[in-house]
């Protein structure tokens, strides 16, 4: 399959940009100038890019990077800083179209990556690790920086970070951490490859295509079992899995794989 670009990727000036590749969507945070910090236009922007994926079923892996100098710088505090008195109704607007687009993401039955440069702070910290993958560049620098603000956690973060790394160690880098390297994410388990800058993006891409080799079934159902097995009992979590498995088991793919490994 050729690649193809939507309308968004072809205006260089929208605050997010998307673009296909075969079974491989990239949404790009594209405001280079603010470090890619979110505001009220590229949430917006982000819910509905994300709403367009999730309808996509030709789609299987979903990409998210940021454009310049660094993936995400969290909030936009131009925006919150001006709010004065209005601050209670700009966050609680901002984030119901951010937290829709975080919530597509964690929905949509297709893996979703963060490809993560530069540096990752706040919200953007938090995207990076409630996408169901996180690749790095090894000089890439992680920034919680809610504490700095003298505020609580957004985005996702307490749902991704917690999920990898357990409360505990969710506390330290919540409220006890100030910026910590790729390295160190990637021994906390927060991080899945890391790779020189310069291989990032050839990284990110072979990653996403070779996931996208799987079966739609086969990722829809392990992306649903992994993510429901801290909270799901034990014997219902093994219910599950026997459903997830004989779904699989009546679709296509799986009916030429078997005859392919049964004609050797």
């Amino acid at each position: 399959m050729t690649a193809t670009t939507t309308a968004d990727a072809q205006t260089t000036d929208q605050p997010a940009l998307l673009s296909v590749d075969g079974a491989v969507a990239t949404i790009t945070l594209n405001r280079p100038a603010a470090f890619n910090s979110i505001n009220l236009a590229i949430a917006q922007t982000l819910e509905r890019l994300a709403a367009q994926i999730a309808a996509d079923d030709a789609v299987r892996v979903v990409v998210i990077e940021g454009n310049g100098r660094a993936f995400c710088a969290g909030g936009d505090l131009q925006t919150l800083g001006n709010a004065g008195e209005r601050i209670v109704p700009v966050v609680h607007e901002l984030l119901s179209h951010y937290h829709a687009f975080i919530a597509t993401l964690r929905r949509m039955p297709k893996i979703v990556i963060s490809s993560v440069h530069g540096s990752a702070a706040g919200a953007g910290l938090s995207l990076a690790f409630i996408a169901d993958m996180c690749i790095a560049a090894n000089d890439a620098k992680f920034t919680a920086a809610y504490n700095k603000l003298g505020v609580s956690p957004d985005g996702g973060g307490t749902i991704g970070v917690t999920e990898i790394v357990g409360s505990r160690r969710a506390l330290q880098i919540f409220l006890a951490e100030d910026t910590f390297s790729a390295q160190q994410a990637y021994e906390w388990g927060l991080v899945t490859k890391l790779v020189p800058p310069e291989e990032l993006k050839t990284a990110t891409k072979a990653l996403a295509q070779r996931i996208a080799r799987n079966a739609p079934a086969s990722i829809k159902a392990t992306k649903e079992l992994i993510h429901a097995a801290a909270s799901t009992p034990f014997v219902e979590q093994l219910e599950a899995e026997a459903r997830g498995i004989a779904g699989c088991m009546q679709t296509e793919p799986y009916r030429i794989a078997v005859a392919k490994f049964l004609g050797k």
